[in-house]
């Protein structure tokens, strides 16, 4: 069966916004939700930072049972708490440490390259991008705010994104919002 462009979203993770820049041929279209592209300049939030440091980081992770991870997870994700039920966000804390009691996740979260060159990659990839992009946002984010977005727009060459009523995880806050934005522009 042949392949066909797919619709990228790029979350806040990088790896995504690298997969097309890698593979632009496999992009119909790229949405960018509260991500780096600056990445030389960032410096991990407060509940990320623990994660970053050998010895803390593990000690991070076991002290992020259910209610803890919960109320973070709300704290900074979540703008309208009725739209992401508390079971949603067990949900999320069982596949944080599923499996390997979290040494996946706490790779990621040591394993930004935040680099210059990294960042000339994103920059130069995205500027000579043959697919159209966009950028829909978390307005109440806080881990990444304005000046994190305004670096994402000059990257994709949007001047104006969708700006939604959520924090940080705006696909678990703004779904149908989301969904709509991409649907929108990969037709």
């Amino acid at each position: 069966m042949p392949w066909r462009p797919i619709a990228a979203t790029w979350l806040s993770t990088t790896s995504a916004g690298e997969w097309a820049i890698r593979n632009p041929g496999r992009v119909l279209s790229l949405t960018a939700l509260n991500t780096l592209v600056d990445v030389a300049s960032f410096h991990r939030p407060w509940p990320m930072h623990p994660f970053s440091i050998r010895g803390l980081g593990e000690a991070w992770l076991r002290s992020m049972v259910r209610p803890a991870f919960r109320q973070i997870y709300y704290l900074v994700g979540i703008e309208d708490r009725a739209r992401v039920p508390s079971a949603e966000v067990d949900a999320h804390h069982a596949l944080l440490k599923r499996g390997d009691g979290g040494r996946a996740f706490l790779r990621i979260m040591r394993g930004f390259e935040l680099t210059e060159a990294k960042e000339r990659f994103y920059f130069d990839g995205l500027a000579e991008r043959p697919y159209p992009a966009q950028v829909a946002w978390g307005a109440e984010d806080r881990m990444l705010d304005e000046h994190r977005r305004l670096a994402v727009q000059r990257a994709l060459g949007v001047d104006e994104p969708t700006l939604l009523p959520a924090k940080h995880f705006l696909q678990e806050d703004r779904a149908a919002d989301v969904a709509e934005a991409i649907a929108v522009l990969a037709a």
